[in-house]
């Protein structure tokens, strides 16, 4: 008989359910502080990583960092898988809550704001990064792909950070909330497409053949999920709704999310795009749902314990270990300092602008225009994601990764406001009246 395998050292475990204990201690105070102070719970979650890495604990006791942060890269390789088991789900809780209806329904206006909000900062992030300090990149990296991976974290949105704002602040009912949101999707799906795209060209080069097989790749996988794929998903889940109650459902839909970020990860794409794909299916699977005769049972509600343990759980600790990564010591490099602020006024100047413009060019008015921009620059956690790829790939050094994730956190914490003073200006109507009335009935989208 062969040997078994050999399990985990009781010391590296016990500091691994150390370290998970104090990263979610930690989160937990800090975004219910943030919270407390009207800014997303995701600032408080980041700044843990902050507060325990580089940047706080490792210069003031370096004892105490390098027992949270062992140099073992094993040790810090567990709580990383549990990091991106977590970002996984998260991405595939996002994608489920992807209203397709909506978006057939207000999709000339939202895809306008989209794509205005998504070229000029694309454009304006790519030129960026060929004028940035050396600094910057990494000894490994090309300037054509880090300048691509720049562009990307420049447009891209984030549909939790906006439906959480939105719900917060009781504008998922008004017109604006509703063209942020079908904005918003737009967005996040081509930017999982760009990132799957770029990754590709960074690990294998940026040419025309790579980059068009990945492309290739991208629809064929679309393609196969929708055909194949939707009705699959929606056997399968009507399968597991059989049981008495909703575990199995659960079960079956992190499941599918995983597969489905195994099959892109297994085509050279980011794994992120799968599991986007696989929960919009598990959302079109709940939307084309017949009422379930049994009270209280749905694959909404039935998924709702996954929805409350990824929030609550899995993505704090995945934000937690993002923040670890951040190094604010390397702001005190004038060349850093002065390159992460012209970032950050490209980032929020590129997609309030694009948005705005897609706005008035959809005939809305100046103010709500203000307040698509104000929602459309929450980068939140789909910019730390593009930065956490980066920095896996080689193709951002620890300098720009700080830089990038301190933008997500700038422009996430300057939506509220500007949305509160803008949307104070857009009249209430009688249509949006009716639509807080059954979103009361309902319970909120977010």
């Amino acid at each position: 008989m062969s040997s078994p395998l050999p399990g985990l050292a009781p010391h590296t475990l016990l500091v691994f359910l150390l370290q998970v204990s104090l990263l979610l201690m930690v989160a937990l105070a800090l975004g219910r502080l943030a919270t407390r102070l009207g800014l997303p719970a995701l600032v408080g979650e980041l700044l843990t990583g902050v507060v325990l890495g580089p940047s706080l604990l490792g210069a003031l006791a370096p004892g105490a960092f390098a027992w949270v942060l062992p140099a073992d890269a094993g040790q810090l390789h567990l709580v990383d898988a549990v990091g991106q088991f977590g970002v996984l789900l998260l991405v595939g809780v996002t994608g489920v809550q992807l209203d397709t209806a909506m978006l057939r329904t207000r999709g000339v206006t939202g895809v306008k704001v989209s794509l205005a909000g998504l070229l000029l900062p694309l454009a304006l992030g790519v030129a960026a990064g060929f004028l940035v300090p050396a600094a910057l990149l990494t000894e490994t990296s090309d300037r054509g792909t880090f300048a691509l991976f720049l562009g990307v974290a420049m447009c891209v949105t984030a549909i939790p950070v906006i439906a959480k704002t939105l719900s917060d602040m009781g504008l998922l009912h008004r017109d604006i909330g509703q063209l942020t949101l079908a904005a918003g999707m737009v967005d996040d799906a081509v930017g999982w497409f760009l990132l799957s795209v770029v990754s590709a060209a960074a690990t294998t080069g940026v040419r025309a053949g790579a980059v068009t097989l990945s492309v290739v790749y991208l629809i064929g996988f679309v393609v196969a999920a929708l055909v194949i794929g939707r009705p699959l998903v929606r056997r399968v889940l009507d399968l597991a709704g059989r049981a008495g109650d909703g575990g199995p459902r659960v079960t079956a839909s992190v499941v599918l999310i995983l597969l489905g970020a195994a099959a892109t990860h297994a085509m050279g794409m980011e794994a992120l795009f799968g599991a986007f794909v696989a929960g919009i299916l598990i959302g079109q699977a709940r939307a084309a749902e017949k009422p379930d005769p049994r009270p209280g049972r749905s694959i909404w509600r039935d998924l709702s314990p996954l929805r409350t343990i990824v929030l609550s759980v899995l993505a704090p600790i995945f934000m937690a270990t993002a923040g670890l990564r951040m190094d604010l010591t390397a702001l005190a490099d004038p060349k850093v300092l002065l390159a992460g602020v012209a970032l950050l006024l490209v980032a929020i100047v590129g997609k309030f602008a694009g948005a705005y413009i897609g706005a008035r060019a959809s005939r809305l008015s100046h103010w709500e225009s203000i307040a698509l921009g104000a929602g459309m620059n929450s980068r939140g956690i789909v910019e730390v994601v593009v930065a956490t790829t980066g920095l896996r790939l080689g193709v951002l050094s620890i300098a720009t990764y700080t830089v990038v994730v301190l933008i997500a956190v700038v422009t996430s914490v300057m939506g509220p406001p500007i949305l509160r003073w803008s949307m104070s200006k857009v009249r209430i109507t009688e249509r949006e009246e009716e639509r807080a009335l059954a979103f009361s009935g309902q319970g909120s989208p977010a």
